[in-house]
């Protein structure tokens, strides 16, 4: 429900829907890869291509409008934002509120080593670790769920060493990613995959046989 979302957030990132307003928080697992981006690209070659990753999530959700002809759908995607510069929604709290991902922060840890520095916090999945995304936002503004009960996410991290270790990572080392790995996981990125997202945006282009 909306009402989840805006219950833990300041109103200025409230989404402007009734809090029984059904949504549905998209992910895209490690195969995401192989069985939609480069199928898209292939069928896609000869149009202008901008980033192949947000276009090809934009052409499925579009897709998903379709099956719902007589339904009012509203798309939000993770890389959009406002006029006043701030994101359209907060994916990891809306992964969390929804129970898709752990979303762990400087508040999970009961004994806090970073003094005054800033740390980010990061969502954990229960079977893709940190080897997943946080792409987008389906809104039914017509359909209220009003007995629908919220599913606690999955605390896979739960110790608070785990938990420090996780947010050193994710914070200090990112690039070798090894905050992804903080649990044991079902699926990881392929090696092509790792080597896509690790290359700047500019040059993926020729990764994928494209010309910019």
């Amino acid at each position: 429900k909306v009402g989840w979302y805006n219950a833990v957030l300041q109103p200025a990132f409230h989404l402007p829907y009734p809090d029984d307003t059904l949504a549905f928080v998209i992910l895209s697992t490690p195969s995401m890869f192989d069985k939609a981006l480069k199928p898209f690209v292939k069928k896609e070659r000869l149009k202008i291509i901008r980033d192949p990753v947000d276009q090809c999530i934009s052409y499925h959700l579009s897709r998903v409008k379709e099956k719902f002809p007589d339904q009012r759908v509203d798309v939000m995607f993770d890389y959009e934002i406002l006029p006043s510069r701030k994101p359209k929604f907060l994916a990891q709290t809306a992964a969390h509120v929804a129970g898709a991902a752990y979303y762990y922060q400087r508040k999970d840890v009961k004994h806090d080593p970073w003094g005054k520095k800033k740390i980010y916090g990061v969502c954990i999945h229960p079977k893709y670790g940190g080897w997943f995304a946080i792409r987008g936002l389906l809104l039914f503004p017509d359909i209220q769920v009003l007995f629908l009960e919220q599913p606690a996410p999955v605390d896979c991290v739960s110790t608070e060493e785990k938990r420090i270790e996780l947010l050193e990572q994710f914070n200090f080392h990112w690039q070798d990613g090894r905050y992804r790995d903080i649990i044991e996981v079902k699926e990881r990125y392929s090696e092509e995959q790792r080597v896509y997202f690790a290359t700047p945006p500019a040059e993926r282009f020729r990764l994928l046989g494209l010309t910019q």
